[in-house]
Order: C-alpha cells, then sequence, then structure tokens
C-alpha cells in the first residue's frame, strides 16, 4: 500500500552486500583478534614498573669473596649484606661478615653476625669462635673465654678456637686479669692451634700476640711476617708487626708497616700515633709532631692523642702548646673547635706521664698555681714511682725558683703540697 503524496514507502528495498566489504571485515576482526591474543599481552602497562629477574643469592656471595680477596673488605661488607638479604637463612654469609667486621675493628657488628649465625644453628662451632673473638677484642674477656671453650667442646679440632683463645688470654694478661696460670693457659692453647693448624694465619697470629707478650720480639716478628704472608690486607697485622719491628730497633721497617696500616684503615688514629712515637724515639720531633697532630684530627675527643702530642711539643720545648694539648689530656674541655674531651684519671703508665709532663710544662710557662697543685696530685698518687716523685719535685724547685725571683707571687712550694689536693685523682695501684 502506498500513501499518497509521501515519501516514505512501507516496503523497503534491500540492498545488495558488497563482498568486497565482507572480506575486508573478516580481515579486520582477524588482526583484533591477533593483537590481543598475542601482541597486548607483551606489553607494559602505563605507569607499571618493568620486571626484573631475582638474583641468585650465590652470586653475592661470589661477588663478595672476589672482593674479600682483592681486600676491598668495605665492599666486601656490603655485598655480603645483599647476600643475608636474599638469603637470610644461610649462616656462611653471616660468618663472613663476622670475620671481616674484625678485621675492620668493628666488634658490635661481628657479635650480632656471629649470633645471627647462631640462631640458625646453635651448635655452629666456627660461630661460637668467632662470637667468642669478637667479645675478647670488645674487652669482656669473660663472655670470650666461654663461647670460645664451648666451641671447642663441640670440635675438639678447631684450630682457629685455640688460637682465638691465646689471643684471649694476651688481653687478659695485658688488662693485669685472668687467673694466676694464665700465661700457662695462653701457651696451651697456642701449643694446640700449631698442632692442628701450624701453617694458618691465625695460628701465626695469635702465636706472635703471645710472643711479643712475653718479650720474644724477634720470633713474634717471623710469626706476623708470616701471617702478612697469607693475607695482607689486616691492618692490625701491620700494626703489631710494626711494633716488634720498632722493639727490635728496625725504626724505618716500623715505620714502613704503620703506613700500611694508615692505607689499609685511614680513618684510624692508632697508626700515626705510633708513626709519631717513633719519629719521637729517634728525636725527629718535628715530624712526630705532624703525625700526632694528624692522630688528634682523626679522633679529636681521645685525651690520649692530645697527651701524645703535648709530650712531643715538651721536648721540643713549645711549652705553651704542651700546656694547651696535656691540660686535655689531664682535666679534659674542649677543644679549638669545640669537640668536648674528658680527662683521664691518674695511674702508673703512660698518662701518670702526661700528668708529670704538665706539671713541668705549667712551671716551666709560669702558671705555678696548678702546677703546683698537679705536683702534689703526682707525689701522693705516684708514692711507688721515683721518676714521677722527682718530677714532682722538680716542678716545686721551678715554682720556688721563680717565687725568689718575685715572678710568681706564691706561697713557699712546700707549705703549699703539704694542702689537700686542688684536683681530685685517683691512682691505680703499683704493679
Amino acid at each position: 500500500m502506498y500513501i499518497r503524496g509521501s515519501k516514505w514507502n512501507m516496503q523497503k528495498k534491500r540492498r545488495r552486500i558488497s563482498p568486497f566489504r565482507v572480506i575486508v571485515a573478516v580481515l579486520v576482526i582477524g588482526v583484533l583478534i591477533y593483537f590481543d591474543r598475542m601482541i597486548a599481552p607483551t606489553i607494559p602497562a602505563i605507569f607499571s614498573s618493568t620486571p626484573t629477574p631475582t638474583r641468585a643469592p650465590e652470586s653475592f656471595i661470589t661477588d663478595a669473596q672476589k672482593l674479600e680477596a682483592d681486600g676491598k673488605y668495605a665492599q666486601a661488607i656490603s655485598t655480603y649484606n645483599q647476600a643475608v638479604q636474599a638469603d637470610p637463612r644461610n649462616p656462611a654469609s653471616y660468618l663472613a661478615l663476622a670475620k671481616l667486621n674484625i678485621y675492620t675493628n668493628n666488634y658490635p657488628d661481628a657479635i650480632k653476625n656471629a649470633e645471627n649465625a647462631l640462631m640458625l644453628n646453635n651448635n655452629n662451632d666456627t660461630a661460637l669462635a668467632l662470637l667468642g673473638w669478637a667479645y675478647g677484642l670488645s674487652g669482656d674477656y669473660l663472655q670470650a673465654t666461654e663461647k670460645i671453650n664451648e666451641a671447642i667442646a663441640i670440635n675438639k679440632d678447631n684450630a682457629a678456637a685455640y688460637a682465638y683463645l691465646t689471643e684471649v688470654y694476651v688481653y687478659e694478661m695485658q688488662a693485669g686479669q685472668g687467673p694466676i696460670d694464665i700465661l700457662d693457659l695462653a701457651r696451651a692453647a697456642s701449643r694446640t692451634a700449631v698442632e692442628l693448624a701450624p701453617n694458618s694465619l691465625e695460628t701465626h697470629r695469635s702465636r706472635g700476640f703471645l710472643l711479643n707478650y712475653t718479650s720474644n720480639y724477634e720470633e713474634a716478628v717471623t710469626e706476623f711476617e708470616a701471617a702478612i704472608a697469607i693475607n695482607k690486607y689486616i691492618a692490625d697485622l701491620h700494626l703489631q708487626l710494626g711494633n716488634n719491628y720498632r722493639a727490635t730497633l728496625q725504626y724505618d721497617k716500623a715505620i714502613n708497616e704503620y703506613g700500611m696500616a694508615t692505607s689499609l684503615n685511614p680513618s684510624d688514629p692508632m697508626p700515626p700515633t705510633l708513626i709519631s712515637r717513633t719519629y719521637f724515639t729517634n728525636g725527629d720531633y718535628a715530624k712526630a709532631i705532624q703525625y700526632a697532630e694528624t692522630a688528634v684530627s682523626l679522633a679529636p675527643s681521645d685525651p690520649t692523642l692530645h697527651g701524645n702530642l703535648g709530650l712531643i711539643y715538651w721536648k721540643n720545648k713549645q711549652y705553651l702548646d704542651a700546656v694547651d694539648q696535656l691540660r686535655l689530656a689531664v682535666r679534659g674541655g674542649t677543644t679549638a673547635d669545640g669537640v668536648a674531651v674528658t680527662g683521664l684519671e691518674l695511674d702508673y703508665n703512660r698518662i701518670g706521664e702526661y700528668y708529670q709532663t704538665y706539671g713541668l710544662a705549667l712551671a716551666k710557662t709560669n702558671q705555678c698555681g696548678e702546677a703546683l697543685q698537679i705536683a702534689q696530685a703526682v707525689a701522693a698518687g705516684l708514692r711507688n714511682d721515683d721518676v714521677a716523685q722527682y718530677n714532682a719535685q722538680e716542678v716545686i724547685i721551678m715554682c720556688e725558683a721563680l717565687a725568689k725571683q718575685g715572678v710568681a707571687d706564691l706561697p713557699t712550694a712546700t707549705a703549699f703540697v703539704t694542702q689537700e689536693p686542688a684536683v681530685t685523682l685517683t691512682a691505680t695501684p703499683a704493679p
């Protein structure tokens, strides 16, 4: 039916579908399906991180071992820590870290890493031995011997444990501690280490410490040289060899070893301090001062370093400089750079020398009020030291002479010394 006058026809004419269009549509659909299934999955999502393969923990250990073999201990420690993060259940990483921590004088971390290894296996004799060694180096001799003996109880053939025990006994003897037969115990432990592993670094090292303690310096030189031939990257081995060269009057060799220690551990003030003392012994005070000043710059809060520098200034007749440094060592105070220093208590060893020299330097610079206080403290506190008594009396004589000249307005020195000390000091009992 048609509606007149209308353009609309209720019966539409059917159009023919073009075969070409059908083919094109099929191709487009195929391409879309292929892209969706094959291409799209390989394209990273926008703003998402690109996945990276997980590195095997063993590769960190391999890299760390190479760094360790090259003496790059700081980098080796960092890489071993990465190994720990990748595999915290591997005790080998903790043990390697503990030993390197000891080699680099970081004893708290050595204790921590040895304990971490023990958490994985409390019967690990290597971990117990290292833990004891670290405790010994930290000055905790009771814990040290206990842990090392536990290691030996687990494995009586652990040569390193006997070597560490020898070394700890030496530290204990140097501190004036331990049982009456401690020297015999140290010798027995050393003999066992030699029997089990005569050519190991630990055996040579510990035997060197023992020989040095018993004043067998030439033999100690041989042992430390052997230890360094095995591992030349441990700073304190060079320090010990240097000390024994110095004891055998081989000063050039001693300075060279101290220099090696400095190159391995530039932040340690001990090597330049020992170099300064060696030059001091040789009478080369200018070089001694140079190295002593370097040591102070590395650890300005250490009063012993100020005392060492003050002694050299005194010997070089730089009396005012000596007073400044020795005052920091004896009384404490603040450095020119604002670093706080705690004064040292009087004792019969090197600190006593700081006090005596401080008194002399004060008298030499006409500061007799304080000089006589120091002389009084030395006379009372170091009664069994003839040299100290002589120096205390010398301060009194110097100040009396100044008073007679009218340079110093002081009571007679003898009267002054009979009064109570103006400085409160304690003396270590005479050995």
